[in-house]
């Protein structure tokens, strides 16, 4: 793939056969035509709020006691904002988050949130960290306290020599004397800028930001900068809330000594960089392939998929007369849209869904029948916590096996895993082109931490191949090979021929069923068909093997112990790689799985290490057990698991205080640990 730059930017090319290409190319956030700048404001470019999660893990350092000898802590802490659910402060954290990405610092910001609709605690952290890690962070320094009925827990938990800017009559300063307090007349403030009394919740949050701005020290001009793009049409409502954050800028600057050693400080490590959220990217990935039909039931936390692809699509797929070249129907249930969506994939057009956990227990049978009947579909699986409702706003990485093996019977289901949001736009559309190269139901595996939060990234790259239909025969094919056998396996590869309905041959159509056929269509009850058909298709998902993204090596050095994991897993890992390194001296391999069926390399890697850690957010280590079905036993025995599944983003110190603790090294420091032989099974002196 390659990179288009604004300079390159000429007509608008095909990207595939027949299908031109979106009218936008994305290039330092522009659109081809100037007008979006989504990289940065992905809200303001789908005409909605991003929706956002979690929080913190990098120590403090030693602050002394006076505040004059503190030792700055620039670009390297977490913000917790402390509100309630439905008060409007979405918009306002999505602000002071781009505002510290403006200043050139890498940033990442989770949100936990109730499954209600309004009403109850929200917390929304910010981790602004100089190395570029974005992980969950256990404890944020700074606390902005805006929820009354948290607000003490959420001071108690501040690490010494933390922040708290609180509303003032919440008076946090009598529950701890180690711990910078910054009280704010918020609803004063408010009422005093304000006088539409029905507004003031909403513009309360902003005086917060400018507030935090002034004493962390980011440039207003920033935010300004940040708040003129999400409201560039809305003069009005830009004057109110700049005029909330000046506001709160002022009071800070006017009543406020600095007290704490917190310093955001402009750098360049964001140039070139974008913020977006997992779901968004994905529903890009599904324009860019060409979908035209999404079916799909709405689910907590997948239901921005859709919304996502669906604005794409009214604004890139609408003729010039206004009328649609698409569909979006949304089913009576999860069940009638997979049906849906293998009827139209099965009629030649390229079709999707999106769900969750209960929604993918509703798609069993019909997975079963794609699987069987050999029919493309893509499901977008965005995983939140199970079993049955479970909680519905926090994340997990439980759906995995069910996912693999979803229906009755002897069914194998490709599975795509992203592992940050440029994977879910570019896994987005290769999805399509593998249902359709190995016709059969593709899913795509996020979750909610990866799908519903902010995340920094580079810049996607454009796609720079056609689009892949796959083993498709026109009429000219057919009278050519005097008619074909719809599932007979002529290149060795398990996957037959198929025609479209429509084309125009009278020995082009055959007969799609769930029952047992053939090679011709033809109904058969013959072990020996059945045979065959399990068996081809059982080689065709050893081929996909090949066709699927292979695994990503991150670290493979002379270290006889690795790590694997899939998805969002990866930024806790690689930075638990580093603090391993640093606390303990312990090199450690790792290699990010990317899709099942899992390629050859995985095979070669457990092979060349001795303990491999398989870590994963689950409590029944799933993808351990897909690893054991598919290493040779002799393998299978190097794996160990670390697990985290209490529905709260993975964080670096789980992984390394579990690691620490398998492999004995707690109480060792890096100076001693090459005196320490790690053998099979545990250490010894």
């Amino acid at each position: 793939m390659t990179i288009i730059t604004r300079e390159q930017i000429a007509d608008s090319p095909k990207i595939g056969p027949g299908v031109e290409q979106f009218g936008i190319v994305w290039v330092n956030g522009k659109g081809i035509d100037g007008s979006h700048d989504w990289a940065e404001d992905p809200e303001e470019f789908f005409g909605r709020e991003s929706r956002h999660m979690a929080t913190g893990d990098l120590a403090l350092g030693e602050i002394e006691s006076a505040t004059s000898a503190r030792a700055r802590v620039v670009n390297d802490f977490s913000i917790n904002v402390a509100t309630v659910n439905g008060s409007g402060s979405q918009s306002a954290n999505s602000v002071l988050l781009k505002s510290i990405f403006g200043m050139g610092v890498p940033v990442s910001g989770k949100n936990l949130f109730p499954s209600n609709i309004a009403g109850l605690p929200t917390w929304y952290t910010i981790r602004a960290s100089k190395d570029g890690y974005v992980a969950r962070k256990r404890d944020a320094e700074v606390l902005v306290a805006i929820n009354p009925e948290t607000a003490k827990q959420d001071a108690q938990a501040l690490p010494v020599g933390g922040v708290a800017i609180y509303e003032e009559n919440l008076n946090l300063k009598q529950y701890r004397e180690d711990v910078a307090f910054y009280p704010v007349p918020f609803d004063k403030i408010t009422a005093a800028i304000c006088p539409e009394a029905k507004l003031r919740k909403l513009v309360k949050n902003m005086v917060y930001v400018g507030v935090t701005a002034q004493i962390l020290g980011i440039d207003l001009a920033v935010v300004e900068h940040g708040l003129r793009k999400q409201f560039a049409k809305k003069q009005k409502v830009f004057d109110l809330n700049f005029g909330a954050v000046k506001a709160g800028w002022d009071y800070a600057a006017s009543t406020f000594t600095k007290q704490d050693p917190y310093f955001i400080e402009r750098t360049d490590k964001t140039a070139g960089k974008i913020i977006i959220d997992g779901n968004a990217a994905c529903g890009m990935g599904a324009v860019f392939a060409g979908v035209t039909v999404v079916a799909w039931y709405p689910i907590t936390p997948s239901t921005s998929v859709v919304e996502a692809t669906t604005d794409l699509l009214k604004k890139f797929r609408v003729t010039a007369e206004g009328k649609a070249t698409f569909a979006v129907v949304q089913a009576e249930d999860e069940l009638a849209a997979i049906g849906m969506v293998l009827g139209a994939g099965w009629a030649g057009a390229r079709s999707m869904t999106a769900t969750s956990g209960p929604g993918i227990s509703l798609m069993a049978e019909f997975a079963g029948l794609g699987y069987y009947a050999e029919i493309p579909g893509v499901i977008f699986d965005v995983q939140r916590t199970g079993p049955s409702t479970g909680l519905p706003t926090r994340t997990s990485q439980a759906d995995l096996l069910s996912v693999a093996f979803l229906s009755h019977g002897d069914t194998k289901h490709v599975v795509l895993l992203p592992g940050n949001v440029r994977e879910c736009f570019e896994f987005g559309y290769t999805a399509f082109d593998l249902a359709e190269r190995i016709q059969t139901p593709v899913f795509v595996l996020s979750d909610l931490d990866l799908g519903m939060n902010n995340w920094i990234s580079d810049k996607f790259e454009y796609p720079d191949k056609p689009l892949d239909r796959g083993k498709v025969l026109t009429a000219e094919d057919v009278e050519r090979l005097g008619g074909f056998a719809r599932y007979k396996d002529v290149d060795g590869d398990g996957i037959g021929y198929r025609t479209l309905p429509g084309t125009m041959h009278p020995k082009a159509a055959y007969f799609t069923r769930g029952t047992g056929h053939n090679d011709a269509a033809a109904y058969s009850e013959k072990p020996e068909d059945y045979v065959a058909q399990m068996e081809r298709l059982a080689r065709k998902f050893d081929n996909a093997r090949k066709l699927v993204p292979g695994p990503v090596t991150v670290k493979n050095g002379t270290s006889k112990i690795g790590f694997l994991a899939f998805g969002s897993s990866d930024f806790a890992i690689r930075e638990s790689l580093d603090q391993i390194k640093k606390e303990y001296g312990q090199d450690v391999d790792y290699m990010r799985i990317r899709a099942y069926p899992f390629a050859h390399e995985i095979h070669d890697f457990v092979a060349s290490h001795e303990r491999v850690y398989v870590v994963e957010q689950d409590r029944d280590a799933q993808l351990a057990s897909l690893l054991k079905l598919d290493l040779p036993a002799e393998q299978a025995v190097k794996l160990r698991s670390i697990l985290h599944f209490d529905g709260l983003p993975l964080d670096a110190q789980t992984v390394t205080e579990e690691f620490a603790t398998k492999e004995g090294l707690n109480g060792i420091s890096s100076s001693h640990v090459e005196d320490v032989k790690v053998h099979q099974g545990g250490v010894s002196a």
